[in-house]
C-alpha cells in the first residue's frame, strides 16, 4: 500500500492514526493576513491527528476571497506560520499547508486597489457569497458579513503562467515556514477547479475547450510545485461531485478520473477527495471510488460528513487510506482518541466558526477535561 510520509506505513496504523484534520477556514489571522499565536495553540491542540492540513492559505493578495484568512507570500506570513508548525511538531504532529487561490470567488474590497477578481472565464456565480469585514473590522471583533462575490475578469495567458510560478513560490515558502508538505486546493469551486470544470471554463485557447486543455492548468501548477519541493510533499484536493461556488462539470467521473491519472503520472503523495456533505447531496458511488483507486496509486484521503462507522467502511473496502473529519475536529481537540474509543463528542458553536478570539476556537475541553460539552 502507498505511503503518505515516513516513517509510517498505512497498513500499520490504527483508526486514530488514519484520521486527518482537513482544511477548515476559521478567519482568525492578524493584520497582514499573518498566522497568530492563538492559531498555533489551536492546531497544536489537535496534533494527535495522523495529518493536519491547514486552513486555506492564499498564495497572493489576488488569491484571497474571505476576510482574515492567512497568506503565505510575505516574510511576516512565513514567520507567523513557523510559529504554528513549531507548535504542532513539538506536540508530535505533522502538518501540510493548503495552498489556495480563490479565483473568481472574491470581492473587490479584498483585492489590491479594488481590482476585479480573476477567473478562467468572466462568469458570475449568482448567489455565491464571500465573507468580508464590516466597516474595516478586524478578526478579533468577528464582525463580518456575507456579500455577493464580484464580477470576475478573464485571465490572460501571461497572467496564468505567472500564477503557476506564484504557486511554486508559495510551496517553497511553506517549506521555509516548517510545513511537512502542501495541499493544492483544487476543489470547492476555486481557481484550479474553475479551470477544470466544463461550466466554469469556456476558454477556446490552450487552457480550455477539450478535457486535456481544461486540465492543463492543474497539470502545470502541480508540476511546478512538485519541481519546487518534491512530489512526495504534494497533495491535491478535489471535489468531483460538489457544486459549491457554482462550479459544475458535465461529466465529473470522466473529468476527475482523467485528473487522477494525470496526478498519478506526476507522482503526488495523495489525492484528498471532498465528498458532497449537504442534505440530499449526490452520492459518490462505490464504482467511482474504485475507479479512483485504479487510476491513482498514491494515498487517497476522503472527507465529508464521515462517522466512525463510515470511516471503518471506507478503510475496510480499500476506498480510502485516511479519513478526514472536519467539523468534529473544531469542537474536539482529542477527536482521534474519542473516535478510537467510541466516546461522545462536544458540539461545535456554529456562531464562532469565523473570526473573533479563543471562544469556540481553543476553549473546547478534551474528554478528560472539566466538562463534556459547551
Amino acid at each position: 500500500m502507498a505511503m503518505l510520509f515516513e516513517p509510517y506505513k498505512l497498513e500499520q496504523l490504527q483508526l486514530n492514526n488514519r484520521i486527518v484534520m482537513p482544511p477548515m477556514t476559521r478567519a482568525r489571522s492578524a493584520v497582514g493576513e499573518v498566522a497568530t499565536e492563538l492559531m498555533a495553540e489551536y492546531y497544536a491542540q489537535r496534533a494527535s491527528a495522523g495529518l493536519i492540513i491547514s486552513e486555506g492559505t492564499q498564495i497572493s493578495r489576488q488569491g484571497q476571497g474571505y476576510a482574515w484568512t492567512p497568506g503565505i507570500y510575505t516574510p511576516e506570513q512565513i514567520k507567523g506560520w513557523k510559529t504554528v508548525t513549531d507548535a504542532v511538531h513539538k506536540a508530535g504532529g505533522k502538518m501540510f499547508a493548503q495552498l489556495w487561490h480563490v479565483g473568481r470567488i472574491s470581492h473587490t474590497s479584498l483585492q489590491e486597489n479594488g481590482e476585479a477578481p480573476v477567473a478562467p472565464s468572466a462568469i458570475l456565480a449568482k448567489g455565491v457569497k464571500v465573507y468580508v469585514p464590516k466597516q474595516n473590522a478586524d478578526a478579533q471583533s468577528g464582525q463580518g458579513e456575507m456579500v455577493q462575490h464580484s464580477m470576475p475578469r478573464e485571465l490572460t495567458i501571461p497572467e496564468i503562467q505567472q500564477i503557476i510560478q506564484t504557486y511554486a513560490q508559495a510551496a517553497k515558502n511553506a517549506i521555509a515556514a516548517g510545513f511537512d508538505g502542501v495541499e493544492l486546493h483544487a476543489a470547492n469551486g476555486y481557481l484550479l477547479e474553475q479551470f477544470t470544470d466544463s461550466q466554469t471554463n469556456l476558454r477556446t485557447d490552450e487552457y480550455g475547450g477539450t478535457l486535456e486543455k481544461r486540465l492543463r492548468f492543474l497539470k502545470e501548477v502541480t508540476t511546478a510545485v512538485s519541481e519546487a519541493i518534491g512530489s512526495h510533499r504534494v497533495g491535491v484536493r478535489q471535489a468531483p461531485l460538489t457544486t459549491q461556488m457554482g462550479a459544475v462539470d458535465d461529466n465529473p467521473e470522466e473529468t476527475y478520473i482523467a485528473a487522477a491519472r494525470m496526478l498519478n503520472e506526476i507522482g503526488v503523495a495523495y489525492i484528498h477527495i471532498a465528498e458532497a456533505d449537504w442534505e440530499d447531496a449526490p452520492v459518490m458511488a462505490p464504482a467511482f471510488k474504485e475507479a479512483y483507486r485504479e487510476a491513482f496509486k498514491g494515498t487517497l484521503i476522503y472527507s465529508g460528513k464521515y462517522s466512525r462507522e463510515r470511516a471503518h467502511e471506507a478503510l475496510k473496502n480499500g476506498w480510502a487510506d485516511l479519513i478526514g473529519f472536519g467539523r468534529p475536529f473544531i469542537a474536539n481537540p482529542d477527536l482521534p482518541y474519542r473516535l478510537e474509543n467510541g466516546l461522545p463528542l462536544n458540539a461545535p458553536i456554529i456562531e464562532k466558526f469565523f473570526g473573533a478570539g479563543p471562544e469556540g476556537y481553543t476553549d473546547y475541553p478534551t474528554y478528560h477535561g472539566s466538562k463534556m460539552a459547551v
